[in-house]
């Protein structure tokens, strides 16, 4: 006899896929004496935790009427709850602007964009007051359309109460009860107040414990009662600039403060080890959780959450390149220009041509790797040429059918070539005339530095 299978729920709207996300314990990471727990909101159906707050925001400003039908909705946001409202706005047939910070993954963008919100970006390297600070221009914008509702998350209670009735209960559910520790951080203090405040009521002496980026103001004051001057971070959807008004910071009984590259490490970790792919601020949250679970002397239930899904962050912490151009993963060095070369020839990082490669071939490479200047090889891996952007932009113009020639017909095949122990002040007269730079020696091809690998390196010295 077959197997009884209970058919899953044939949902009449997408909106009501969201919630009731299942839990997974993690079982490959060294956690102490602990059971560490994650609730896997990243399988809402906008891929985040902030579908929940989404829903329940829009339709408390329904009842209230403060938001019409047709009208506009407006917030600031770091791309995920923007998604979460681009997905209900959709539904519900409201139009959606949302204000970012500059920082956020191109895909973020893009998504957002695709649902068909308008997405203005704002400066990521300024503060609450400044007049390009992106919840002050979202708010601006909402302040001046009749018709705009300002969900303004970061004051809007019904965040908290969405938590407080949804996320909460079902992690108490699926953990009998048995909550020892809930790990989260603050983005827009929602997460923090609703769940934290369910948690503390049926058991007091859960700990609730805050994951935030090294640069926040929130980690210092928690732990040292100190107000600190925000900094910079790269990770995505939490920490702050400022107290939102809906955090209770009362219910926080310990902080970590995670820097950027424990973050993404960990993130990177969680697909290797756990195969789950998430989010950049889950990386946060895990390392504190980590942190937490190995200072343990007894056993406990340790909870956080993948807030989100990783395939946002694709372009960034999960892109090898990315995370070396930032400093995340160590290559060796050589104490000479070798250094300053992004994509080194002889670990395979770099993209190549032939001179037979027909120019049609050349250009979608171009296209598909996303740079504007590649090097032609002979068969001894002998730079014979470079072809680059101004090069494939005169073989079109000058003849539109010239896609099945081959590269050597349009590269340039006058190179500047430099060796390995040249100095950055021989790059200049390179750049002056707008070339790039070849280095390279008798035994071999190393790679090329163009403008923005020299300003990525002095950077990198500053």
């Amino acid at each position: 006899m077959p197997a009884t299978v209970s058919p899953s729920p044939v949902y009449s709207n997408i909106l009501e896929m969201i919630g009731n996300t299942p839990m997974l314990e993690l079982k490959r990471f060294d956690i102490g004496p602990c059971r560490l727990f994650v609730k896997m909101e990243c399988l809402n159906p906008g891929n985040s935790i902030k579908d929940r707050i989404a829903v329940t925001m829009i339709e408390a400003a329904e009842q209230s009427g403060k938001l019409r039908p047709g009208g506009r909705i407006v917030e600031a946001t770091a791309g995920n709850t923007g998604l979460a409202l681009a997905l209900v706005s959709s539904q519900k047939n409201y139009r959606l602007t949302v204000v970012m910070p500059d920082k956020m993954s191109d895909e973020k963008i893009s998504h957002l964009r695709a649902m068909g919100a308008e997405v203005i970006l704002t400066r990521s390297d300024v503060a609450k007051g400044h007049p390009e600070y992106y919840q002050d221009i979202a708010e601006r914008i909402a302040r001046e359309d009749p018709d705009a509702f300002f969900v303004n998350q970061f004051a809007n209670p019904a965040n908290a109460q969405a938590h407080y009735e949804s996320t909460a209960p079902e992690i108490w559910a699926q953990m009998d009860g048995r909550v020892d520790a809930f790990i989260a951080g603050v983005g827009s203090g929602g997460t923090v107040s609703g769940m934290g405040r369910y948690f503390k009521e049926r058991n007091p002496a859960c700990e609730i414990v805050l994951a935030d980026p090294v640069g926040s103001i929130l980690a210092p004051l928690v732990r040292e009662k100190k107000t600190v001057a925000p900094g910079a971070w790269l990770v995505e959807g939490i920490g702050e600039d400022f107290i939102p008004s809906i955090l209770d910071m009362t219910l926080i009984d310990k902080a970590y403060a995670i820097t950027d590259a424990e973050s993404f490490q960990v993130a990177r970790d969680l697909l290797r080890l756990e195969g789950v792919l998430a989010g950049s601020s889950v990386g946060t949250l895990l390392a504190a959780a980590l942190k937490y679970c190995r200072e343990q002397t007894t056993p406990k239930c340790v909870v956080t959450l993948i807030c989100d899904n990783g395939a946002k962050y694709l372009s960034k912490m999960f892109n090898d390149f990315w995370m070396v151009d930032n400093g995340f993963i160590e290559r060796p060095t050589y104490g000479d220009i070798r250094d300053l070369i992004a994509r080194r020839h002889l670990n395979h990082e770099d993209f190549c041509l032939t001179p037979e490669v027909p120019i049609a071939q050349a250009i979608k490479r171009m296209r598909m790797y996303s740079v504007s200047q590649m090097a032609v090889l002979d068969a001894h891996d002998r730079v014979v040429g470079i072809l680059d952007e101004s090069d494939v932009l005169l073989a079109l113009v000058r003849d539109r059918d010239c896609s099945a020639s081959p590269v050597r017909d349009f590269m340039s095949s006058r190179v500047e070539t430099i060796k390995p122990t040249s100095s950055v002040n021989d790059l200049i007269p390179i750049f002056r005339a707008d070339r790039v730079a070849v280095v390279a020696d008798n035994k071999h091809f190393y790679g090329l530095i163009t403008k923005i690998d020299l300003i990525n390196y002095l950077r990198k010295q500053l």
